[in-house]
């Protein structure tokens, strides 16, 4: 039941994965991370090459080669133990099969190292991961408006997150912050985000290290009443981020279930009141005119 059903589900999302995965980035990724099983298993290729095979035979893989192969296999299952979407997985995948053939193809032939190494390092130079730039209901601050947009309305909770456009768990994390946002924004309760590479003065005002060793990014601090109340991951005494997995667990350590709720009943309970003080009011509903999120003032391109 479970294998038909994940079929179905594949099946179902094909049209996504299509548009996913046609992209340059990807493609030539899945052909750089398969270039060295290409190479040695295309006819009219491989007879060229050299092989440390007993049989003599240079289009299968020699038992050096299935070695690195398989320790390649489980260090992207344990990395991917913690990878939570698809842009995770497949990152890991590419990040670590491009190494094994850089590996592979010195072993191979110096020569045919270097050109692959050349090809990876300009790979890496032009091309980009995508960017997520799917829905969502966030709010873009700069350095000039968020210290106004916290403190604007102390009914209002906010969760920011400070990101880098340079760190690749800031990507993968975005679509999972973009649906939490989309699943739980509402009048009470917004979500927003700030680049805190580009706006480094902001990040030292908010105690955010923009530096890799520090590993405090992506950094979500939930705000009340323009005040911080928490924040993940926490800081140690070295001012280094303690473990932490952005993942769905967001929903469970900032309690945006009950939040949510909360903001809800608040807005109901404003609306109701609203209507015993004024019951000739036309459309007598919430007093706060802003029900939706405000249209972000930066465009996600800038990102």
């Amino acid at each position: 039941m479970g294998l038909i059903t994940g079929v179905i589900a594949f099946f179902y999302h094909l049209p996504q994965i299509y548009k996913w995965i046609f992209k340059p980035y990807y493609i030539i990724s899945i052909l750089m991370s398969t270039a060295f099983l290409i190479i040695r298993k295309c006819p009219g290729l491989c007879e060229n090459l050299n092989t440390e095979r007993e049989d003599g035979n240079p289009c299968d893989f020699d038992w050096r080669e299935v070695e690195i192969l398989m320790f390649l296999s489980a260090i992207v299952m344990m990395k991917n133990r913690r990878a939570i979407t698809l842009e995770q997985h497949a990152g890991n995948l590419f990040m670590f099969s491009k190494v094994a053939n850089v590996i592979l193809f010195f072993r191979l032939d110096i020569r045919l190292g270097i050109l692959y190494f050349a090809l990876i390092t300009a790979f890496v130079m032009t091309c980009k991961q995508p960017l997520y730039m799917g829905p969502e209901y966030i709010k873009y601050f700069s350095d000039k408006t968020i210290d106004a947009e916290l403190n604007q309305d102390s009914r209002v909770t906010w969760i920011v997150e400070f990101y880098a456009n340079w760190s690749s768990e800031c990507q993968s994390f975005a679509s999972v912050f973009a649906n939490l946002s989309l699943k739980y924004n509402c009048t009470g309760l917004r979500f927003g985000k700030i680049d805190a590479g580009r706006y480094d003065e902001v990040a030292k005002r908010y105690q955010v290290s923009t530096s890799p060793l520090a590993r405090q990014l992506p950094s979500l601090v939930l705000f009340q009443s323009g005040r911080e109340v928490m924040r993940r991951p926490m800081v140690d005494s070295k001012r280094r981020a303690v473990s932490w997995t952005f993942s769905e667990n967001v929903i469970r350590e900032f309690n945006l279930n009950e939040l949510y709720q909360a903001s809800k009943q608040m807005k109901k309970g404003r609306a109701e009141k609203g209507e015993e003080q004024k019951p000739s009011q036309p459309g007598g509903g919430s007093e706060d005119p802003q029900s939706e999120l405000d249209i972000t003032e930066e465009s996600k391109k800038d990102k």
